[in-house]
């Protein structure tokens, strides 16, 4: 898949931005007033931009809205209600703790359940899809569900359970870049499947179907070399993962370092988003000889 730089901003900051939210929801960190007021900006300058550049990608972003009337069947609409209601419930919930001083839990819950809702929506866009192998399983929920709430501990500062969910969210993102890697070969999809004409023997492309690009190969197919991703698995895996884990582990805190560790993140998890989609393989590639 062409690793278009709106998708891969919109995925990474809104599910930090989400993964912020739910936390604040739950209480974690247990703040009113400005310190809230901050918090709470922080979260939805992450949500909200994330979701706004995902419009970018959209031939006719005006008609957006159309999206949410089809809730019963698209995950893009289910994704677009529940970030819509995620933040308003959060909105609501965050005027309690900054304007009064007070802390409406339930509002609180049910904004992080909204939160964490919006990016299991998001997943299933990618997930629902059998057309990409690689990301027709059930890892991928649980590597943006995991992701989200990592980069969401950090946020919020809340160390131990942040050190946990990062080895969680780097064990889980090393599997699905390993058993993605045999996906498309285990969906049995080939050349003879895709014409129909495997009954007669091995099916060979003659020649291209036409002589020039067109919208298919600009959007669903992008090759990246073996040794190119494997390097950037390596890059990724360490700035979000491993360095983050050894700051907050072994280096003494400070609010620099914390830093340090927030954006190290945060550059890593876009690396392994360019990665999502680059070695991602769309079997229309098949009628082209991509693989």
């Amino acid at each position: 898949m062409h690793p278009a730089p709106s998708v891969i901003i919109f995925t990474t900051l809104s599910g930090l931005g989400f993964g912020l939210l739910t936390f604040l929801g739950l209480g974690m960190p247990d703040v009113t007033g400005w310190t809230a007021f901050w918090f709470f900006v922080i979260g939805y300058v992450l949500a909200v931009g994330g979701l706004i550049s995902s419009t970018f990608h959209l031939g006719h972003p005006e008609r957006a809205w159309k999206a949410f009337s089809q809730w019963r069947s698209s995950w893009l609409s289910r994704e677009g209600i529940c970030a819509v209601a995620a933040l308003l419930v959060m909105a609501l919930f965050g005027a309690g703790l900054v304007f009064f001083n007070s802390v409406w839990q339930p509002l609180g819950y049910l904004g992080a359940l909204l939160s964490l809702g919006t990016v299991f929506t998001t997943s299933m866009i990618y997930a629902q899809m059998k057309t990409i192998p690689r990301w027709n399983m059930p890892w991928t929920p649980a590597k943006f569900l995991t992701l989200s709430l990592a980069g969401g501990a950090l946020l919020a500062g809340q160390i131990t359970l942040a050190v946990i969910l990062l080895v969680i969210a780097g064990g889980i993102t090393v599997a699905t870049w390993i058993i993605g890697d045999s996906a498309f070969q285990r969906s049995g999809t080939d050349m003879e499947t895709a014409t129909g004409l495997g009954r007669i023997g091995q099916v060979t492309a003659f020649e291209p179907p036409h002589t020039g690009t067109n919208y298919l190969l600009r959007e669903f197919v992008h090759v990246v070399g073996r040794k190119h991703a494997q390097n950037l698995r390596i890059i990724a895996g360490t700035l979000a993962f491993v360095i983050p884990v050894f700051i907050l582990l072994v280096l003494p805190f400070s609010h620099v370092l914390a830093l340090v560790a927030i954006l190290s993140h945060i550059a890593g998890v876009a690396c392994a988003r360019w990665l999502f989609f680059a070695e991602a393989e769309h079997v229309v590639g098949l009628y082209y000889g991509k693989r």
